[in-house]
């Protein structure tokens, strides 16, 4: 009961959130915006019941990273930034400890198309990231190190667990290059709903991947 009332609770702040978004509500967004991480920590802590602390730790950092990131100019981003970062790292170092072993190839074949695409990605907006450009790498070559080893992983169990995380981490990645593209290169207004849906998407697809690493969950799958 109370699993399905947190289900209800991050579909219902995410769709108000989102609406915000759509319809340029401010105060939807102001009030609901931090609570998605909220109400999907809420969720997690009601569908199981060994709590991993790193990944509840994660969330937290990432509601901190959507509150700062409500606010314009370059301090709040740059908080924002850091808040999400060190969910990425909270994110790999749970996907690490399940990665038994690795081969060179393996690592160089998951490597190869994270980096390719971060290539892409800052060589598209660096001209516009001026004292942004450094911090941006760094987060940009974390996220892709998530990604990197979500898929290490993946390869190597080729379980539901693991690819949960890896879609998730790749939908990650294909929020924040929106959010990167609409901030630096080319902003548009339908990139705002899009930032917010797929960021949304990947933390609850992160979310089943942790829900089916439990030993004990409430039936999620």
């Amino acid at each position: 009961m109370v699993k399905k009332i947190a289900l209800f609770a991050f579909i219902l702040v995410s769709v108000l959130d989102l609406l915000g978004i759509i319809f340029k509500i401010e105060s939807l967004l102001y009030v609901f915006k931090p609570f998605v991480m909220l109400a999907l920590l809420f969720l997690y802590t009601s569908s199981v019941s060994d709590i991993n602390k790193w990944y509840s730790t994660a969330l937290i950092f990432s509601f901190f990273g959507d509150v700062f990131l409500m606010y314009s100019g370059q301090l709040p981003f740059k908080i924002g930034l850091i808040s999400f970062l060190i969910a990425h790292i909270l994110f790999i170092r749970i996907v690490t400890q399940h990665i038994k072993k690795v081969s060179f190839l393996s690592i160089l074949t998951a490597v190869i198309p994270f980096a390719v695409f971060l290539s892409l990605l800052i060589y598209t907006i660096k001209d516009s990231l001026g004292e942004l450009l450094v911090p941006v790498i760094i987060y940009g070559f974390t996220i892709s190190m998530f990604g990197v080893v979500s898929l290490i992983n993946y390869v190597e169990t080729k379980s539901a667990k693991s690819i949960w995380m890896l879609i998730g981490a790749i939908v990650f990645m294909i929020s924040d290059t929106l959010l990167a593209i609409n901030k630096f290169y080319l902003p548009k207004e339908i990139f705002g709903v899009l930032i917010m849906g797929t960021y949304i998407i990947a933390q609850y697809l992160i979310y089943r991947s942790m829900v089916l690493d439990t030993k004990k969950s409430s039936n999620e799958h």
